[in-house]
């Protein structure tokens, strides 16, 4: 009797642990498992951070109290040779100090961090690598990155670009959480390990 039962638990036991594996590689975003049942590391596209980061925008808001800035169209690029991600805005600036706005394109770049409060990973400390204005304006270039600064810092640092579900980072009682974070040139790998 022992004979007959023994292939129909292994044949439950392949199918088990089958299922559970093509669960866990069907979930968006996973790669490679710990055991077959939970990645141990998602990767997220270059798409879905730049779907993130455009729900930001257009941002409208007063810095330095001298410049009204409009930031729109940003455009999500990565710079995996120094693990950060850049995003590049279109810029306006009026100010009274000057005849008539000013247009011109941020480039900003930051590193990601995982911030454990809120499940996500978050842009962290973002700076202006560029900044490039139009006309008269380039006189004024040195308070102009000045204010694209403030702005980095104000409206984007700590802004979340993926949330990880809870089922996400939970397996048979064991929870996980993200290691380290790794800019590739096709998307953003994040590694899985417990907690």
């Amino acid at each position: 009797m022992t004979q007959a039962v023994a292939p129909k638990r292994r044949r439950f036991l392949l199918a088990a642990v089958g299922g559970a594996g093509a669960v866990a590689l069907g979930t968006q975003g996973c790669a490679a498992s710990i055991f077959p049942f939970i990645p141990d590391h998602y990767t997220f596209s270059q798409a879905q951070v730049q779907d993130a980061v455009q729900r930001k925008f257009p941002l409208e808001r007063r810095a330095s109290q001298i410049f009204d800035v409009t930031l729109s169209n940003p455009l999500v690029g990565l710079a995996p040779d120094r693990n950060r991600i850049t995003v590049r805005l279109d810029a306006r600036l009026a100010t009274p100090f000057m005849p008539n706005p000013v247009t011109g394109i941020f480039t900003l770049s930051s590193q990601l961090t995982y911030d454990a409060p809120s499940h996500s990973v978050v842009l962290m400390s973002p700076t202006v690598d560029d900044a490039q204005v139009s006309g008269q304006a380039a006189q004024y270039n040195e308070q102009i990155n000045a204010v694209g600064a403030v702005m980095a810092t104000q409206f984007l640092d700590r802004y979340p670009i993926y949330t990880f579900k809870p089922e996400q980072l939970q397996f048979a009682g064991v929870n996980y959480e993200p290691g380290t974070i790794t800019v590739l040139t096709n998307g953003i790998r994040v590694q899985i390990v417990e907690k």
